[in-house]
């Protein structure tokens, strides 16, 4: 891992992945999503590959990450009520976006998301987007990107999952 500088709030901002040529940016980020009840993780599977990911997505200029980042969540799996949100970690990262075929550099922001309850709406998924909702444990979806890594591709999220399933302990919740 490479460290970037970058001056916000006097903290630095990790750098993942390997940097590849045509690289486009864009800037987004991440909900990792919580369910107390079944004290386990909301993530979507890919149906090519059983890839784990991330409700995640680029940020429209008109709204801030928070609002951006929750409606990537509800567009994506349909949760939609939080109950806390929380802002854990930043990076800035370099990986291959397997659902558009594209290289991509951005800056990424997570959100731990702790649901009120995991009631669904639908989902508004486009049409490269090819996963479907599904429960897991924080080792579940580490021992995923593990093994489909060698890209680097998922070494931010991994980054992500391990400040969010910290952090849920600390607010005294329950894991599997």
């Amino acid at each position: 891992m490479k460290l970037i500088y970058i001056m916000n709030n006097l903290n630095t901002i990790p750098e993942f992945g390997i940097k590849r040529d045509n690289e486009e940016r864009r800037d987004g980020g991440c909900g990792i999503v919580f369910d107390p009840e079944t004290r386990k993780y909301a993530v979507g599977r890919q149906t090519d590959d059983g890839l784990l990911r991330l409700f995640s997505g680029g940020v429209n200029p008109e709204e801030n990450i928070q609002e951006g980042v929750l409606r990537e969540v509800v567009e994506e799996s349909g949760l939609n009520d939080f109950g806390y949100v929380e802002k854990i970690a930043e990076a800035f990262t370099h990986y291959y976006n397997s659902l558009r075929n594209v290289n991509r550099v951005a800056k990424a922001t997570c959100f731990l998301v702790i649901l009120k309850s995991a009631v669904v709406v639908d989902v508004k998924l486009e049409e490269h987007e090819k996963f479907v909702l599904v429960w897991v444990t924080a080792d579940e979806i580490l021992s995923n990107w593990q093994s489909k890594n060698k890209n680097k591709d998922y070494d931010h999220w991994i980054y992500f999952l391990k400040k969010a399933a910290a952090r849920v302990e600390e607010l005294g919740y329950e894991t599997v």
